[in-house]
């Protein structure tokens, strides 16, 4: 399994000071999944609570849903921001996103956690960059 490890750091300028201001979105797709496991709405919130805390986050909430046949839909709220995760049982598929906001945080270990959980065949990872609108820039916290 590999999967990418870039740690990508956006700097804002805000009143002459610089403030690290590090925002990835990460797009998971997962194929070839065990149908059981993305069927288990149980075992799908103790996935993301564990790959979120693995991803060294702080989780605040956790929701979920499980659509009838099959099929669910869970989300980890996170003081970094959020991770979710949507499956396709009958298709062996998940779509994952994890948005994080904090400097601690290394949501690419949550993505390996996610693909070996879920017993994934293959998957495909996009890292999108995450940045502060203009309008924000003085208002931004640099809490995490």
């Amino acid at each position: 399994m590999k999967v990418s490890n870039q740690n990508e750091e956006i700097n804002i300028v805000s009143n002459n000071e610089i403030i690290e201001f590090e925002g990835k979105h990460l797009l998971l797709e997962l194929y070839n999944c065990d149908s059981l496991k993305l069927n288990d709405e149980s075992y799908i919130r103790c996935v993301i609570d564990h790959a979120s805390k693995f991803a060294n986050a702080t989780v605040i909430n956790l929701v979920s849903h499980k659509f009838q046949p099959q099929g669910l839909t869970a989300i980890a709220l996170l003081a970094e921001s959020h991770l979710s995760i949507h499956t396709w049982p009958e298709s062996g598929y998940a779509a994952v996103d994890i948005f994080t906001c904090g400097k601690n945080m290394k949501p690419e270990l949550a993505c390996e956690y996610l693909i070996d959980s879920l017993d994934s065949a293959k998957h495909y990872l996009r890292i999108l960059r995450r940045k502060s609108p203009l309008e924000i820039q003085d208002h931004v916290k640099n809490s995490y």
